[in-house]
């Protein structure tokens, strides 16, 4: 197979990992910037120029893009799409995801277990806001945020009124999230591919910090999940279309409660936190659903 890596940055760990899996099991791998992609629509038709080539040779791309081009790589994977080209996150399960509201709701219909969550319209009745949740302390979350920015604990009803007041006259769209004391500062990232779970972490925020992200300083250690752990995560990819997810999840007393559906989760933390070939389980993804790599007739001669 020919394999492209949809990534704006080569030597991003999780970038080098796919090619590096895609390169030991004999593929061929190249990494493309999907901003540097242009699309090309036509009767019956439809193509991508990269650096003044067409990409008609690719048999299957790994996205990797980034929150803030969401639009725009989501386009360059749809046009894949039209051109057969098989993707291991489909363009509507990417956007899907990037919509932290529409994924909650799509979650709570198909019964997974959440934090109870609120999301108004810019109200100013914040009483009301708080008490759906049960009060403070609550997480107010901002509906873009990625990697834990944009995400506040506050501790009492006053300084909670105050940041929902301030984000609200910011005109920026939040959600506000009970907060689960249970879980102790710690979630669980459950990495699933092709409706498996292939490896699981626990993330515990550094001391002072309630955010749990690797990119905060938090710690991981592997973890092996309980039986309802694993289908809520197998179940939250499911009903988000995902083939190749993070999952991350709360531990309560009421069972695991989905936070987020990552449809672009990085792969450092957990395979340094479980020591398993994640990158080569994605790989061997693409494998199952490539039946026939298209014919080659020359060496592909793209700068990538």
């Amino acid at each position: 197979m020919k394999v492209a890596v949809l990534s704006r940055n080569p030597n991003l760990y999780s970038t080098r990992r796919l090619v590096e899996a895609c390169e030991q099991r004999g593929h061929e791998a190249v990494v493309l910037d999907h901003l540097r992609c242009t699309i090309v629509m036509e009767k019956n038709k439809p193509s991508i120029i990269y650096h003044g080539h067409s990409l008609d040779d690719i048999d299957a791309i790994i996205p990797r893009i980034g929150a803030s081009v969401t639009f725009y790589g989501s386009a360059v994977v749809r046009q894949f799409e039209m051109m057969k080209v098989f993707t291991a996150v489909e363009s509507q399960a990417l956007i899907r995801s990037r919509d932290k509201l529409r994924s909650l709701q799509i979650l709570s219909r198909a019964g997974l277990g959440l934090p109870k969550t609120v999301f108004t319209n810019y109200s100013r009745d914040t009483d009301s806001i708080l008490n759906a949740v049960g009060g403070a302390p609550v997480i107010i979350k901002l509906l873009e945020g990625t990697q834990g920015l944009g995400v506040v604990l506050a501790d009492n009803q006053k300084s909670a009124a105050s940041v929902i007041e301030a984000f609200h006259g910011l005109k920026a769209r939040v959600i506000v999230q009970e907060f689960v004391k249970e879980a102790g500062g710690a979630d669980i990232r459950a990495f699933v591919v092709d409706g498996k779970v292939v490896g699981a972490m626990k993330r515990q925020a550094k001391e002072g910090e309630f955010r749990s992200n690797l990119h905060r300083g938090g710690s991981s250690a592997i973890i092996k999940l309980s039986r309802s752990e694993k289908a809520a995560a197998i179940n939250a990819a499911k009903k988000m279309g995902l083939g190749v997810a993070g999952v991350d999840m709360l531990q309560s007393k009421r069972g695991p409660l989905i936070l987020e559906v990552n449809s672009s989760p990085g792969l450092e933390g957990i395979e340094k936190a479980t020591n398993i070939d994640i990158a080569g389980k994605i790989v061997e993804f693409l494998e199952h659903n490539v039946s026939k790599p298209k014919k080659r007739i020359q060496k592909d001669k793209i700068n990538a």
